[in-house]
């Protein structure tokens, strides 16, 4: 599917902020039906995905980190970075230019939760060659 400028106008309003499907009608000037089957539509295809985030600061006991990753063969990126985002703690996976392989972005506990999931759940991924960690100790506009 490729989504037209009628599409496009409804991903902007959502991605600015959580509307409903009457209030995006009315600034569109269309039909809440014509609204909701676009959603759905965009839905099914991967193009858009609705979702509640929260700020991770307000967290308590649970800390954002990115590990940093290679892999020990460029032809296993793609089925690397598929296993890795299907790990419980993996918020998402990027493949990357430079110096790593893969940036793999984590929620986890405050207290050992790093070393928990690079022992027990990255781990379990084969041809892993490094990693690297970082601690976000503050975000701004980020939402998880």
């Amino acid at each position: 599917m490729e989504p037209d400028e009628l599409d496009w106008k409804i991903i902007d309003i959502l991605r600015e902020g959580n509307e409903t499907n009457n209030t995006l009608a009315r600034e569109l000037n269309i039909s809440e039906g014509t609204v909701r089957q676009r959603i759905k539509k965009l839905k099914e295809s991967g193009i858009l995905n609705v979702r509640g985030l929260i700020n991770p600061e307000i967290l308590d006991n649970q800390q954002l980190a990115v590990i940093a990753v290679n892999v020990a063969r460029s032809a296993l990126l793609e089925k690397k970075a598929r296993e890795i985002v299907a790990l419980e703690s993996v918020l998402n996976v990027s493949m990357t230019s430079g110096r790593f392989d893969l940036l793999v972005e984590v929620l986890i506990s405050s207290n050992k939760g790093l070393v928990k999931f690079l022992t027990e759940e990255l781990s379990t991924v084969d041809d892993i060659t490094t990693t690297e960690s970082f601690l976000m100790l503050k975000t701004f506009q980020k939402f998880v």
